[in-house]
């Protein structure tokens, strides 16, 4: 399923652990590593497409996980002519991605790389959030580069913050009143509404 120019939809996935890393996967009987992505089924919504693919690469359901955001437009990349099959060049020119990002509420022990009989990845590890862009093959850097600067305002803050030290003013606080929550002392907006406009 090609748009207009050529260019598949498709998925991509940042899972972070309560430590704010992210889920690297290492491709199959390759030096490569990356994200879990692919592509959106006819029909599929990107989050029902995320779900799946989440399922099929690293073993996890929608129960495993907490929706923190997405991107707010699709993210484009192409790919080389030959990566790309000869019968399809000419009309498939590389992939359009909406990102999301996830909180991982399960354990470890959740993640399964054979969840299905066409693994993705054949090792994992738990990576800092800014990950080693020189890993991931060269064409794809730019969106990763893209997606990890847009959704890196939506990152938990483990802790507790007080609005006022950004600016090196602490508020008065009086001995009644509530103490701060992680996030700032405000609830975060949930993702489809801090996103407006995603496709």
């Amino acid at each position: 399923m090609l748009d207009r120019e050529g260019f598949r939809p498709n998925v991509g996935i940042i899972l972070l652990n309560h430590r704010n890393q992210v889920f690297w996967g290492k491709r199959l009987r390759t030096h490569s590593w990356q994200f879990p992505q692919g592509g959106i089924k006819h029909g599929e919504t990107p989050e029902q497409a995320m779900f799946r693919e989440l399922h099929e690469e690293v073993g996890l359901h929608q129960h495993h996980v907490r929706i923190i955001a997405r991107t707010r437009d699709w993210l484009r990349y192409e790919v080389p002519d030959h990566f790309i099959r000869r019968d399809a060049r000419g009309h498939y020119r590389g992939q359009k991605q909406i990102w999301f990002l996830l909180q991982l509420m399960g354990h470890d022990s959740d993640l399964n790389l054979r969840a299905t009989d066409h693994p993705e990845f054949d090792a994992w590890r738990w990576n800092d959030y800014w990950v080693p862009l020189e890993v991931v093959i060269e064409f794809k850097r730019g969106v990763y580069e893209m997606a990890l600067t847009e959704l890196a305002r939506f990152l938990p803050r483990n802790g507790h913050h007080n609005r006022f030290l950004r600016t090196g003013m602490r508020s008065p606080r009086q001995d009644d009143e509530p103490p701060p929550h992680g996030n700032d002392g405000e609830t975060p907006p949930p993702y489809d509404t801090a996103l407006p406009g995603a496709v």
